[in-house]
């Protein structure tokens, strides 16, 4: 009996080294994901009031946690049944992104400038922009969470079933909880800083204006990256589902390999450009057949 007990903790012992092992491998390989991910949802959020900004992000992370729950059991069982469905699913997902992207971004060349004396408009209904806002954010947090939940499948394909689901698990909890972490403490930088400047200290007061100066620019610098990481992120799961792009970049960068340190900008710089350009014109593209699919529908 002892024995067996024994074994049996011996047993879990080696199960859990392999889970942590393997979780620590796919969470490397999911941080650039995770970058992207922050910047989308950073930048979805913002907009709402100061004292809705704290309840948004927690909606959205529930939001998230029941992706991951929708996402895991159901990737887990395509994984097993049907592997080769999981590409074409994640196209889809990838050309939705591209698409949101190539939407802002002729939304904000065809918006008319405003006057800088001009004041921003606030929403009518605060209710439905709030809501329209963690619709959107859940939404795309649904596609990064799925490619999360490949890449990690991807890293444990050959292991067991039940280290799958546990390397899974944690690395999609993990996920949720670092991004929503985040995306909480930067909404609330410039509270942050006016809570320092009503401080009698001179050094907090300073540091608080420094705060509330920073807090604007690093929301808007997010809502430009996270349009960005919309591209990269869509145009990287193209790019991996198409062998004839990942062969163009490795064919480029191996073109530099006689030039010291130039091949490693190269290197880095050159499958990132692509996956920029890539989701940039599979975006546009997308845009324009829906665009042509409403006309139709109308016309009919």
């Amino acid at each position: 009996m002892a024995g067996s007990l024994l074994l049996l903790l011996d047993d879990i012992a080696t199960v859990m080294d392999d889970v942590a092992l393997m979780s620590r491998t796919a969470a490397q390989k999911t941080a650039g994901v995770l970058g992207d991910d922050l910047a989308l949802n950073a930048q979805q959020v913002a907009g709402v009031s100061a004292d809705r900004e704290l309840p948004v992000v927690w909606k959205v992370a529930k939001g998230s946690f029941v992706n991951k729950l929708i996402l895991v059991p159901v990737a887990l069982l395509i994984s097993i049944f049907i592997p080769w469905l999981i590409t074409p699913l994640m196209v889809v997902g990838g050309l939705f992104l591209c698409f949101e992207g190539a939407e802002k971004v002729l939304h904000m060349f065809s918006k008319p400038q405003a006057n800088e004396s001009e004041k921003e408009e606030l929403p009518t209904d605060l209710a439905a922009y709030e809501n329209e806002k963690v619709k959107g954010a859940i939404r795309t947090d649904f596609i990064l969470s799925a490619e999360i939940v490949v890449i990690t499948l991807g890293t444990v394909a050959q292991a067991p079933l039940l280290d799958k689901v546990l390397v899974v698990s944690l690395i999609a909890i993990a996920m949720t909880i670092g991004v929503y972490g985040l995306v909480a403490l930067i909404v609330k930088i410039d509270d942050f800083g006016l809570y320092l400047k009503q401080k009698q200290s001179a050094f907090a007061q300073k540091f608080g204006g420094l705060l509330l100066a920073f807090a604007p620019k690093l929301m808007k610098t997010l809502s430009v990256v996270g349009t960005i990481a919309m591209f990269l992120v869509g145009g990287g799961i193209l790019a991996h589902a198409v062998p004839a792009v990942t062969t163009f970049t490795e064919q480029g960068a191996d073109k530099f390999n006689d030039i010291p340190s130039v091949d490693l900008i190269v290197s880095s710089l050159l499958p990132t450009l692509t996956n920029l350009v890539l989701g940039l014109v599979a975006g546009v593209i997308v845009v324009l057949v829906v665009s042509l699919i409403k006309k139709v529908f109308k016309k009919a």
